[in-house]
């Protein structure tokens, strides 16, 4: 076993090796460029739609599609044969994970640091990690897939079964949890997001599947043409990050302190529901490449649908939408090292892995 990791990390690119230097200097250099040339995103934010970046949702469809091209469609067919990694993510989706973002954020926002945050702001900045802990990963949850060697197909059928829970019981546990008698959601945020983060790359995907295969062989498409996609994900991952924090430039550097205190709670739901969704994949002796996606989903937040709701509720300024914003910031670091946990520890659970080409 020590020997096929050894083995792994010689085959890891430039940019996977040094994955975590990368990614902390595109994030300065994504904050200084906010700070410093704010026309860069002023410009950017222009190409939205639903609270969605247009640019940024393009870059992660570049990171999507390595991981959907490389889906045998027939294998979908066969994760009905496969229904605890399901369960798992679907009870720890819709029944854990948005009472405990609940309660860690209560917690820590309202009781521990009670001396730091005014009573109204604290309220504002738990409404926004609600938000964020109602709503599991659509698009980045591919990105967190394929770089821990996930199912692909299974994959996207746990995100889109996800996504459809997620239209019926959204508002009503952020109703619940808040005590708004109301909650518009925008839902035009989450039917462009599964347009673009799933139906499309899907498509692309299977039609430029079968086409390379039936033009140019099965061993072509897989030792050659998958070959060639494989930074695109991890180009695409930085570029992202880059424009992300650009956006959020001036907001970090004038709120340091309150980033840092909601930061807190945020990370440790997130290492928490990993934790309670990895392990339970163990015990119920769930093969590696079907366990690591399903704790991925849970970890993960659907984050463009959690700032339009917080902007469209709250408002622009308030403490909700500033706390999905720390949710977009710390998802991305934190995430990595899911992936890195996930990858040492495959060796605990059965099954096939999924190998990246």
């Amino acid at each position: 076993m020590a020997a096929e990791r050894k083995v792994q990390r010689e085959k890891l690119s430039l940019f996977e090796k040094y994955l975590t230097i990368w990614v902390g200097i595109c994030i300065i250099a994504g904050v200084m460029i906010g700070r410093f040339w704010p026309a860069f995103s002023n410009t950017l934010s222009k190409w939205e739609y639903a609270q969605i970046s247009i640019p940024v949702a393009i870059l992660i469809w570049f990171m999507i599609y390595p991981m959907m091209v490389k889906i045998d469609f027939g294998s979908i067919l066969n994760v009905g044969k496969k229904p605890k990694g399901l369960v798992v993510t679907l009870v720890t989706n819709w029944l854990i994970k948005p009472f405990t973002m609940f309660f860690f954020a209560w917690l820590f926002l309202r009781v521990i640091f009670k001396a730091y945050i005014p009573g109204a702001l604290s309220q504002q900045y738990v409404a926004g990690a609600v938000l964020l802990g109602a709503a599991p990963c659509t698009a980045m949850v591919f990105v967190w897939s394929y770089l821990s060697d996930g199912d692909a197909a299974y994959t996207l059928v746990q995100v889109a079964i996800n996504d459809l829970v997620l239209i019926f019981a959204y508002a009503p546990i952020v109703m619940f949890l808040l005590g708004l008698s109301e909650l518009t959601v925008p839902y035009d945020t989450v039917l462009l997001s599964v347009i673009l983060y799933v139906v499309i790359p899907l498509v692309t995907g299977y039609l430029s599947r079968r086409y390379l295969i039936k033009n140019k062989g099965i061993g072509w498409f897989e030792n050659v043409f998958l070959a060639k996609l494989g930074n695109f994900t991890i180009i695409g991952l930085l570029s992202t990050l880059i424009i992300l924090f650009s956006f959020q430039g001036e907001v970090i550097i004038n709120n340091p302190f309150y980033i840092f205190l909601i930061a807190i709670p945020l990370s440790i739901q997130t290492y928490f529901i990993f934790t309670i969704a990895y392990s339970w994949a163990k015990l119920w002796k769930i093969e590696y490449s079907v366990a690591a996606p399903a704790a991925m989903i849970g970890a993960s937040n659907f984050f463009e649908l959690a700032v339009a709701t917080a902007i469209s509720v709250f408002g622009l300024s308030s403490g909700a939408a500033l706390a999905t914003v720390v949710g977009v910031l710390e998802e991305v670091p934190i995430m990595l090292s899911l992936v890195a946990i996930a990858n040492r520890t495959r060796h605990w659970f059965p099954g096939k892995v999924y190998k990246r080409l």
